[in-house]
């Protein structure tokens, strides 16, 4: 493998790494969903590059000779429900981070400890 055919994976790792890095050294709830996303975009490149072809061209077969190498629509598609998916899983846990500050008055997970048993 070249430097070019490695880099979109040294990319998603990057990503993974910076986002998991923040997961776990956060104090707060909005940080460690904003983390959580970074790790989710990590797998939007990791899928876009599985994907990619060179020298492909779009997936519409109608007017492709062929023989034309073409890219993977599956990725894309897996990668287009990732995104997808990934929003409504910030919405969610911001939307939860939100109830936590009403109820509890902060959103540092070690100041909840009515949570605790």
């Amino acid at each position: 493998m070249t430097l070019p055919d490695l880099l979109p994976h040294l990319v998603a790792a990057w990503l993974f790494l910076v986002g998991c890095y923040g997961l776990v050294t956060t104090r707060n709830l909005v940080h460690a969903v904003g983390s959580l996303t970074v790790v989710q975009s990590s797998t939007y490149v990791l899928l876009l590059a599985i994907g990619y072809r060179h020298g492909g061209t779009a997936p519409v077969f109608g007017d492709v000779p062929p023989g034309t190498p073409v890219v993977d629509p599956v990725v894309q598609a897996m990668t287009l429900t990732d995104v997808v998916v990934s929003a409504t899983v910030t919405a969610l846990l911001l939307a939860l981070t939100v109830q936590i500050h009403k109820r509890h008055g902060t959103v540092d997970p070690d100041q909840l400890t009515t949570l605790r048993r």
